[in-house]
């Protein structure tokens, strides 16, 4: 009764109020966008040819508004926003009429999930281990030369190192797919041949990602290792004969790894917002490419539905791991 006092009651309604707040934004702001859906979707009909005669634009505009709701006063909208949120409803996409939002975001989940979950598990394991053993062994030359090496790397915005890896590879030596998911006309399957391509198309978008996460969390574990190997548990354990082996396993990097854990709870937005843009710059089938198609074309709908996704996925892994954390740390408890 009292972890669920004293610690998960607050985290749960801190969790909410970040949830409600955060939709409430992007309820709001894409609404300021100067872009109004229904005056641009029958500009679309009438560009194609469409001859539309004035009643049958006031029925299109009264249909389209219920639609993409935007009945009523702002208010009015905000209200039935949320009924259809619980529903899990969030319209129909504008430049992808009238495909429902939901199921463009359903398509492209699985490919942003993919990449993100295995880019930041591979860069957050090695960026710690690497660290750690490079802090202890901080006066060894190529501890110098990693930690040099990260310094002229981890500065790169995730777009600009994004293009060098894809003019590298793509163009210059042209080893690896520079655009999409997997090969135009191949079907979904779980076969080689098909996971085999998809891995193809996606090894410069995740290295991209994976290169720059390394060296962000090299350079940190590093730093405080450093700091560690002046503790007086470390000293003691060298005096005691303990070999230096074991001494990195299981009294440095452990340590270590600690505040690396928060860093991460702290930095899986910062992580997001890295995929998404390596998504646009490699044409990748994610949420990085359907947001930037709907930022594009004013689609209300979409750009909501992306967002509170994003907002409720981002909120949920933080409370996972600050409810976890007690668990990794011996030294703090839930009272």
């Amino acid at each position: 009764m009292l972890f669920i006092r004293r610690y998960l009651i607050p985290r749960l309604i801190q969790y909410v109020l970040v949830i409600f707040v955060g939709i409430t934004a992007v309820f709001f702001i894409p609404r300021l966008l100067p872009t109004d859906p229904v005056a641009r979707t029958i500009a679309e009909l009438r560009s194609r040819g469409s001859y539309l005669d004035p009643a049958s634009i006031d029925a299109m505009v009264a249909d389209l508004t219920e639609m993409y709701g935007l009945e009523g006063s702002s208010f009015d909208q905000y209200i039935a926003f949320w009924q259809r949120l619980f529903r899990g409803d969030f319209g129909v996409s504008f430049f992808q009429f009238p495909t429902p939002v939901i199921q463009l975001i359903k398509a492209a989940l699985p490919w942003t999930l993919g990449l993100l979950l295995v880019t930041t598990a591979i860069a957050w394991t090695a960026g710690i281990l690497l660290g750690g053993v490079a802090g202890y062994f901080n006066r060894q030359g190529w501890s110098r030369a990693l930690d040099v090496l990260a310094m002229v790397v981890r500065p790169m915005p995730y777009y600009v190192f994004a293009f060098i890896l894809l003019l590298l590879f793509g163009y210059i030596f042209p080893l690896f797919p520079v655009a999409g998911g997997a090969s135009i006309g191949r079907q979904p399957s779980f076969s080689w041949p098909y996971i085999s391509d998809v891995l193809r198309h996606a090894f410069l978008p995740a290295m991209s990602l994976i290169i720059l996460g390394v060296t962000a969390w090299f350079q940190t574990m590093k730093l405080v290792v450093q700091n560690l190997n002046a503790a007086d548990f470390v000293q003691y354990a060298r005096f005691g004969g303990i070999k230096e082996r074991r001494i990195v396993s299981r009294y440095v990097i452990r340590n270590g790894m600690l505040p690396q854990i928060t860093a991460l709870a702290l930095l899986i937005g910062q992580i997001f917002s890295g995929a998404l843009i390596t998504e646009i710059v490699f044409t990748y089938p994610g949420l990085g490419t359907l947001l930037y198609n709907a930022i594009m074309t004013g689609d209300y709908n979409l750009i909501m539905g992306i967002t509170v996704f994003s907002i409720v996925a981002i909120t949920t892994a933080i409370l996972v791991i600050d409810l976890l954390y007690p668990l990794f740390d011996p030294r703090i408890r839930y009272n």
